[in-house]
């Protein structure tokens, strides 16, 4: 049985994201395990890609990682898919969390098509960064 969220309605898991110190080398790698771009955007160190990874769990993968040690790692946050995103930021806070981002919208020049996400950005009790989504304007 699938457990449902009755804090947060219609969280599940979206995707993790990953710092890559060779981004090209790292996109290879996860292709060959069989993920596939679902979009991507920016270029040179500012390149993004969002994986699909199987069963709608993705990887955002960015190029300019490094070697050296940072609080999260190489990983950069996690992400909550949800129903309203103002409303699981509320609720986050209300538990302790910190802000990193308010709940913006964000229109990505994403290829092979533009994407237009509602995201918050927040800080959990151990510096974890939890992201919570929701696509706005999925287009073709």
């Amino acid at each position: 049985m699938i457990m449902m969220n009755e804090k947060i309605r219609g969280a599940a898991f979206h995707h993790i994201a990953l710092k890559a110190a060779d981004f090209d080398k790292s996109l290879a790698f996860y292709k060959a395990l069989g993920a596939r771009i679902d979009f991507e955007w920016g270029s040179g160190k500012d390149h993004i890609a969002m994986l699909e990874i199987g069963g709608g769990a993705r990887l955002e993968l960015f190029a300019n990682g490094g070697q050296e040690y940072v609080p999260n790692g190489r990983w950069v946050h996690f992400a909550l898919n949800v129903d309203n995103v103002q409303e699981a930021y509320e609720c986050a806070i209300a538990a302790g969390a910190k802000t990193v981002n308010a709940p913006q919208v964000m229109a990505l020049q994403s290829t092979p098509r533009k994407m237009t996400l509602m995201v918050a950005f927040v800080e959990g009790p151990d510096g974890e960064v939890i992201e919570f989504c929701k696509t706005v304007v999925p287009t073709i």
